[in-house]
């Protein structure tokens, strides 16, 4: 259990907050990458713990991530661990005391966290752990307020809360470095954002996002359904310029029926621009425009560093694009150009994504990345439906389920390469690259499970009331 290091090969532990459990690993490596350090772990690692062993890292790779993560609650620097408290007071003992002295010297002043995850502790027990640490060495001044160094002892009870043991099934004790930036999830919570829309991006998914595409200072990111603007807002904290475009011209330009209770229209000043104002980034604000996905508006050559975006999928917002099932659509003859409204018609959601991807290999940045959001319907689920492009590498594929029978995946992917003529043909030497056209269902089988939710729901009242 000793950990027999120099600073340069400490390990550190990682303590993540227990929701959006599966998104924790993607963002942690894309945050590691921006350091180009690579994401080691001991061979005991189980990706749905809270706590994370990291290896090869060095204390500022650690500050850069939990500069960042909202995934991420606290890192430490890891002095001894074990599955009992003898086994973790023996890997104390054996910690080099060269690493521990810096911070156990008289002059300093300390304080003992206890933290436990899926137990409560009462105060007397919590005080009690704190005692039981009385063999380290510390000669400072215990202070509660402001200490100099902070520690913390964290035991694990398991993540079943229906079994919860007696003692802990692992122990740690270790020298907080950091916390993460799960304060972003409150202070931009859409709750208290000056625009926003039936569809507006949870604050929390939206930073997760920007972690994925490695958004960084300086980087252009483009969101082509941009909506209210949810994902420009995350990706303008971390210090990107960012622009966008949707079919919506009424949500561009933040008029009509408002989304607030006791609101029915838009303010005067509702709109993108304004929600970037209100966190204090409108510098890093582009400029949205109202536009088709599915035509060609931007110049063939890589503008972006990342693209972010959630396409719709037909339930609470359409899929449309402009166009007509007719040959030939006259203009009016009194039509002067002046509040035109095009004629709309389906955007299968199958066409979305492959214009999606051809978008992003045509315009992404080599290195830039594209993370998206894919509906799936639980049943029919397969990898084989997360579309593909010769110019893109799959990078993470996540899942958040929103029921029973239907779920969304959060797809990042990078631009390897640039495109070629061939790409065209690719499906005929790969079908892996074929369109995957199920998709195009996903509207009816949202509505088809929800008809079944429902009626087996009455059918059980209706035997109450007999």
């Amino acid at each position: 259990m000793a950990l027999h290091c120099g600073r340069a090969c400490r390990q550190y532990l990682l303590h993540l907050a227990h929701d959006n459990v599966d998104f924790r690993l993607a963002e942690i490596k894309a945050l590691l990458s921006l350091r180009d350090r690579p994401f080691e772990t001991p061979e005991t690692f189980k990706e749905k713990s809270p706590f994370w062993h990291l290896n090869g890292l060095s204390e500022d790779d650690i500050r850069s991530v939990m500069s960042r993560t909202v995934c991420g609650k606290s890192a430490f620097e890891l002095w001894g661990h074990g599955k009992t408290t003898e086994e973790l007071r023996r890997s104390l003992l054996e910690y080099p005391s060269e690493n521990m002295a810096p911070y156990l010297q008289q002059n300093s002043t300390y304080k003992i966290n206890v933290y436990t995850f899926n137990k409560t502790l009462e105060f007397k027990d919590r005080i009690k752990k704190i005692d039981a640490l009385d063999f380290l060495p510390f000669e400072g001044t215990v202070n509660l307020k402001d200490p100099e160094h902070i520690f913390c002892l964290l035991e694990d009870y398991g993540t079943d809360p229906n079994d919860i043991p007696e003692e802990p099934v692992y122990v740690y004790f270790g020298r907080w470095i950091a916390d993460g930036q799960r304060e972003l999830i409150r202070s931009y919570s859409v709750k208290k954002r000056h625009f926003i829309g039936n569809t507006s991006m949870d604050a929390g998914l939206s930073f997760i996002m920007a972690n994925h595409a490695k958004v960084k200072p300086n980087d252009l990111v483009y969101d082509p359904f941009v909506g209210t603007g949810s994902l420009l807002v995350a990706c303008s904290h971390f210090g990107a310029y960012v622009c966008g475009t949707d079919i919506d011209y009424n949500t561009i330009h933040g008029i009509g029926k408002a989304s607030r209770k006791n609101q029915k229209w838009r303010g005067p000043d509702e709109n993108i621009r304004a929600n970037l104002r209100q966190y204090g980034a409108e510098n890093l604000y582009v400029d949205v425009m109202v536009s088709d996905a599915s035509k060609l508006v931007w110049r063939r050559n890589a503008q972006f560093d990342a693209i972010i975006t959630d396409p719709p999928y037909g339930i609470r917002e359409s899929t449309r694009r402009t166009g007509s099932h007719k040959d030939i659509i006259k203009p009016p003859e009194d039509f002067s150009g002046e509040s035109h409204v095009p004629v709309s018609m389906a955007y299968h959601l199958s066409d979305i994504f492959a214009d999606l991807l051809n978008f992003a290999a045509h315009h992404l940045v080599l290195g830039g990345r594209l993370v998206y959001w894919l509906p799936i319907y639980r049943p029919e689920y397969c990898e084989e439906m997360v579309p593909l492009h010769p110019c893109l590498t799959l990078i993470s594929n996540c899942e958040q389920t929103l029921s029973s029978h239907t779920s969304r995946r959060l797809i990042t992917m990078e631009k390897t390469k640039d495109p070629e003529d061939s790409d065209s043909l690719a499906h005929l030497a790969d079908p892996r690259f074929t369109p995957y056209h199920g998709h195009n269902s996903f509207r009816e089988k949202y509505f088809s499970g929800l008809t079944k939710k429902n009626g087996k729901n009455a059918k059980v009242t209706a035997e109450n009331e007999d």
